[in-house]
């Protein structure tokens, strides 16, 4: 069963090393609009998977995150929000991880569920039920073409 979240208000996310975001809920809205980011556009074919994913959540990261608590500079003073810094958080493996599971798959999870069908039996005919029927004809009648 699909449960929704009707409420759609932003919520807390632990990711790792102390550090926490706020993150609006992955919607239709958020995943469009991280597709038509500049560097998921800009992906030249052939690039690794891996590499697709890196792009794919820091798009996602720069909508959906409104809010962080435990990043700082260098000396450990709070840093705001903005499109560099979250390249950079996300550039840290523990981070990026955690935001990837326990952010970003959820939603595709979602996105999963809705396209699955029941898996079809073995053979492309097993199971089907005959539509035809033979045409029983008087005896030495010829079929009209």
């Amino acid at each position: 069963m699909l449960r929704l979240n009707l409420a759609r208000e932003a919520c807390w996310l632990d990711l790792a090393l102390g550090v926490r975001v706020k993150v609006e809920p992955l919607t239709t809205a958020i995943m469009v609009a991280a597709r038509t980011d500049q560097a998921v556009r800009g992906i030249a074919p052939g690039t690794p998977d891996d590499s697709i994913a890196v792009i794919f959540a820091k798009a996602i990261a720069a909508r959906a995150i409104v809010d962080w608590d435990g990043v700082g500079d260098a000396d450990g003073a709070p840093i705001p929000i903005s499109p560099d810094a979250i390249d950079a958080l996300l550039d840290l493996w523990p981070i990026f991880e955690k935001f990837q599971t326990a952010y970003v798959a959820k939603g595709l999870e979602l996105e999963v569920e809705k396209n699955v069908s029941s898996p079809s039996p073995n053979g492309s005919s097993v199971g089907a039920t005959a539509t035809a029927r033979p045409v029983k004809r008087a005896a030495g009648t010829a079929r009209k073409s």
